[in-house]
C-alpha cells in the first residue's frame, strides 16, 4: 500500500533536482524578507505596519502576474515536453503581453487610489498607535516601490519560463544575488550607514527596487547569451506576434487563472483588511506572522511548482500513467515534509516575535498566530498540490473554484461576521478563519482522484 506513495532514488534524485533551486531561492527570498522586515520593525511599530500594509496590497499584483502568466506557462511546460520550441518561443511572448497589461492596470490603480487602499488597514487598537504616521510611512513606500512594478513583470515573464523548461539554477542564483544586494543596501540607507543618509522606511524601498533590478538583469543576460541551453530565446524579440489559435487557447486557459489568483491575493489581503478592524496590533502581528510564515512555507510552494513542472512535462510528453503515479508521490512527500517542518514551526513560533522592536501586545498575538499556521502546514501542503496537479492538466475553471470561490464564498462572510457580531479574541477568530481550509482537503482529494486533470494539451499539433 506504502509502495502507491512512496518512490524510488531515481524518482526523488529527479524532484530534488527540480525542487532544490526553487526552495533554496524561495528560503534566501524570505530569509532576507525576514531580515528586511526585522530591520524596519527596529524603526518602530508605525513604520512597520505602513511597510506591511503597502505589501498587501503589492501581494495583490504579484500574484496576479503569477496568475496571469500561469495559462500560458502550462503551455510552456507541454511544449518543451514535446520538445517544441517555437510553441516555447510563442508562449513566451504571450506571457510578454500578459505582463504588460497587468503592470499598465496596477500601476494606474496604485497611483490614483493608493492612499485609499491603505487607510482601508488603518485603524484604532489597544496600543494607541499613531494612525496618521502609520499612513504617511506607507504613502512613502509605496511611491519608491511603485518603479519595481514593471521590473517584476518583466523579471518573471523570464524566470517562469526557465523553470517550466527545467532551468531552475539561473533563477535562484540571480534571486540569492539580489537578496544580499537586498540586504546591504537595507543596511546602508534605512539606518544612514556608511555615509549614506537615514531614509529608514523609504530606504527599504529603494533598496528592493536596487536589488530587482540587478535581479532581472542577471536573468534576462544570462537567458540570451546561453542560447544553447536555452533554445526557445533564438529568435525571441524578431516579432511580438502570438499566433491565433495559441492566443485563443492561452485566454481560454488563463483567464481562469489570472481571475483566481487575483481574487484569491485579493481575498487574503481583506481577509487580513476584515481583521485589522480589531486594531493596528493586528496588523503588525499578522505582518510578522506572514513574513516569518513564508519562510516555512517555501516547502510546499517549492513543491507545487515542482508538481506543475513534472506532471506537466509528462502530459505534454504523453506519458499519461507515469504523470498520474508521480503525482500521487509527490503530493505524498509535500505532506509529509511539511509535517515536519510544521513542527519546527511551533518550536520557534514563541521566540521569533521577540526579535521586533514593537509592544508585547503584537509579540503575543504574533506567536500565537503562527502556531496556528504551523498546525495548518500539512493541509496546506496537500491542498497546493492538488491545486498545481489540476493546473498542470489545463483545468483552470476547477482550480478558480478550487482556490477563489472558496475564499470569497465561505472564509472571508465568516471571518466578517466573527469580527463584527461576535466579541470572540483574534486569535479564535484567525484559528477558525484559516482552519476552514482544511474542507478544501476532502475537495482536492475528490477532484485529483477523480483524474479530471489528466489532460494533454498539446497532443494534437
Amino acid at each position: 500500500m506504502l509502495k502507491k506513495y512512496i518512490g524510488d532514488r531515481a524518482f526523488y534524485r529527479r524532484v530534488l533536482a527540480v525542487m532544490i533551486p526553487v526552495l533554496i531561492q524561495n528560503v534566501i527570498t524570505n530569509f532576507v524578507s525576514l531580515l528586511d522586515n526585522l530591520m524596519v520593525g527596529r524603526i518602530g511599530t508605525e513604520p512597520m505596519s505602513g511597510v506591511a500594509i503597502v505589501n498587501q496590497i503589492l501581494f495583490v499584483f504579484n500574484l496576479s502576474i503569477f496568475g496571469g502568466l500561469a495559462g500560458a506557462g502550462i503551455l510552456t511546460a507541454q511544449y518543451f515536453g514535446k520538445k517544441d520550441n517555437e510553441g516555447v518561443r510563442d508562449s513566451m511572448r504571450a506571457k510578454l503581453w500578459i505582463a504588460a497589461g497587468i503592470t499598465i492596470v496596477a500601476g494606474i490603480v496604485f497611483i490614483v487610489y493608493g492612499e485609499n487602499l491603505i487607510s482601508l488597514f488603518i485603524h484604532e487598537g489597544e496600543e494607541n498607535l499613531d494612525l496618521a504616521a502609520t499612513l504617511e510611512y506607507g504613502k512613502d513606500y509605496l511611491k519608491i516601490m511603485l518603479i519595481q512594478v514593471p521590473v517584476f513583470a518583466l523579471l518573471n515573464v523570464y524566470s517562469s519560463t526557465l523553470r517550466e523548461t527545467g532551468e531552475t539554477r539561473l533563477p535562484m542564483t540571480a534571486g540569492i544575488i539580489a537578496v544580499f544586494v537586498n540586504l546591504f543596501f537595507n543596511y546602508m540607507l534605512i539606518y544612514g550607514k556608511l555615509g549614506a543618509p537615514r531614509l529608514g522606511v523609504v530606504g527599504a524601498a529603494i533598496a528592493t527596487v536596487i536589488a530587482r533590478f540587478v535581479e532581472c538583469g542577471i536573468v534576462i543576460v544570462r537567458t540570451h547569451t546561453h542560447r544553447g541551453k536555452n533554445p526557445f530565446i533564438k529568435g525571441f524579440y524578431k516579432t511580438l506576434y502570438v499566433p491565433k489559435e495559441m492566443r485563443g487557447r492561452i485566454i481560454r486557459l488563463g483567464t481562469p487563472l489570472l481571475i483566481n489568483e487575483f481574487l484569491w491575493s485579493g481575498g487574503m489581503t481583506t481577509l487580513n483588511q476584515v481583521m485589522s478592524a480589531r486594531g493596528l496590533e493586528v496588523v503588525s502581528a499578522e505582518n510578522i506572522c506572514s513574513t516569518v510564515s513564508n519562510l516555512f512555507f517555501c516547502a510546499f510552494f517549492a513543491m507545487g511548482t515542482t508538481v506543475s513542472i513534472i506532471v506537466g512535462q509528462l502530459l505534454g510528453a504523453g506519458e499519461i500513467e507515469r504523470a498520474i503515479d508521480e503525482d500521487r508521490k509527490l503530493i505524498a512527500f509535500s505532506v509529509a515534509q511539511c509535517f515536519v517542518v510544521g513542527i519546527v514551526m511551533v518550536i520557534l513560533a514563541p521566540l521569533i516575535p521577540h526579535l521586533y522592536n514593537t509592544t508585547d501586545r503584537v509579540r503575543e498575538l504574533a506567536a500565537s498566530m503562527l502556531i496556528v499556521n504551523a498546525i495548518m502546514m500539512p493541509s496546506n501542503a496537500f491542498t497546493n498540490a492538488c491545486y498545481f496537479t489540476i493546473r498542470s492538466g489545463g483545468k483552470t475553471i476547477i482550480t478558480f473554484l478550487f482556490d477563489s470561490a472558496y475564499i470569497w464564498v465561505l472564509s472571508i462572510p465568516i471571518t466578517l461576521i466573527l469580527v463584527k457580531f461576535t466579541a470572540l479574541p483574534i486569535i479564535p477568530i484567525y484559528a477558525i478563519s484559516y482552519g476552514l481550509d482544511f474542507l478544501k482537503c476532502a475537495a482536492g482529494y475528490i477532484l485529483v482522484k477523480k483524474r479530471i486533470w489528466v489532460n494533454n494539451l498539446v497532443e494534437t499539433e
